[in-house]
């Protein structure tokens, strides 16, 4: 039987550019995590790296799966003893290359593999140089409920989010790169405050826990505000980082999505049939 309550623990950080830096910080945090009683630990997105595709033509070394980062994550998840969201990693299969987010169970075992899907391509953003789209999602079966992971600019996409709480999830997990940019301008408003939103959004809309992990840090012209969140299934904030590193931790209980939806309905009530125009182009 799936558990009720659960502990999630965020892993929020800056990143060097050595890789095993990256990896010995992430180490420590990870086990931070667990020593606080977390049972699932999130990475942020591209966590073994600087956030490299701020710009065009830098070099980056893509890793095949299984591999050094991927074995690493697997050590590091059996280790702790934790269900592991591994942030993501820059893959290489074949000549393609994608941005990666992998889940290992307490054991070390993969028990997921999502590729992200939807690409941004913006000054300081430049990901479409370096990632091809994934053409699915993936929702994990674990003993601590049924995980969905999408990536940062997923974030922005309800169907993405739908579609994660169709195939099951019970909590869907954003490890993500964003900040602000010196020299643009938010004059469309306050960036931060639309992207908690829109996620606690997706929270309410699915009844499903909504758990974004950010990277802090300056990089460049960049600097990642951190403010990694969880939110339960009717948009209550569990927990707001700040823009500190550390691992967080807060407690969800699965059972509040199931009782909003017997009571709301917003699963049953759909009327597939006047979605279709939303998969034309």
């Amino acid at each position: 039987m799936e558990q009720e309550k659960v502990r999630l623990g965020l892993v929020q950080m800056s990143m060097a550019e050595d890789r095993r830096e990256n990896q010995r910080k992430a180490h420590w945090f990870i086990r931070e995590a667990a020593a606080q009683g977390a049972e699932i630990v999130c990475l942020p997105e591209l966590f073994h790296s600087r956030y490299f595709p701020s710009r065009r033509g830098a070099f980056e070394k893509p890793e095949e799966i299984p591999g050094p980062t991927s074995r690493w994550l697997a050590a590091a998840a059996k280790e702790s003893r934790v269900i592991l969201v591994g942030g993501s990693i820059f893959e290489r299969d074949g000549r393609r290359r994608y941005n990666t987010c992998l889940v290992y169970d307490e054991k070390g075992r993969r028990v997921s593999k999502y590729r992200k899907v939807h690409i941004p391509q913006d000054e300081h953003y430049y990901e479409q140089d370096y990632f091809r789209p994934g053409d699915r999602y993936a929702v994990a079966k674990t003993a601590k409920g049924k995980l969905g992971t999408l990536i940062c600019f997923d974030q922005w996409y309800p169907e993405a989010a739908r579609v994660n709480r169709l195939m099951g999830a019970d909590i869907i997990f954003y490890p993500t790169a964003i900040g602000r940019v010196e020299g643009i301008d938010m004059s469309e408003g306050d960036w931060r405050r639309a992207w908690e939103e829109v996620q606690v959004g997706h929270a309410i809309a699915n009844s499903v826990v909504v758990c974004a992990v950010n990277r802090v840090g300056k990089e460049g012209p960049t600097t990642f505000w951190g403010g990694s969140f969880v939110s339960d299934q009717f948009g209550k904030v569990l927990l707001r980082a700040d823009d500190s590193e550390g691992a967080f931790t807060a407690d969800c209980d699965l059972r509040l999505g199931r009782s909003i939806e017997e009571g709301w309905g917003f699963l049953r009530n759909r009327q597939k049939g006047t979605y279709v125009p939303i998969a034309k182009r």
